[in-house]
């Protein structure tokens, strides 16, 4: 195996069947079996190398004694609290002093464009 494989985070079916077998207890070998799979199908699905169809991973999960559901995905963060933080962080910005410089401290974007030197 190479190390781009071995670092590689597994595909969510992959985790998801990996899921249903911790789960249920089941073998490799007993899971695919239930499902009517050949074990070396399962195996490709497991290592990431293949991605299972919406009834397959159905049929997987049910072989485990387990069912699928789909429900309202949450945003990983929580809209109301990232405003409230904006607002904060907004706040000190505008609380800090500001100190003009009397000079620009990079060449005008025109003469970086030019390749003129300031």
């Amino acid at each position: 195996m190479t190390a781009s494989h071995a670092s590689a985070a597994p595909s969510p079916a992959a985790s998801l069947i990996e899921e249903v077998q911790r789960r249920s207890g089941l073998s490799q070998a007993e899971l695919a079996r239930r499902t009517g799979l050949p074990r070396s199908v399962l195996n490709v699905y497991l290592h990431g190398k293949r991605e299972p169809g919406a009834e397959t991973l159905l049929r997987i999960a049910s072989a485990g004694g387990l069912s699928l559901q789909l429900g309202k995905r949450r945003p990983p963060v929580d809209p109301e609290r990232a405003g409230q933080i904006l607002v904060q962080v907004l706040e000190l910005a505008e609380a800090l002093p500001f100190r003009p410089r009397l000079e620009m401290q990079y060449p005008p974007l025109a003469n970086r464009l030019s390749g003129k030197a300031a």
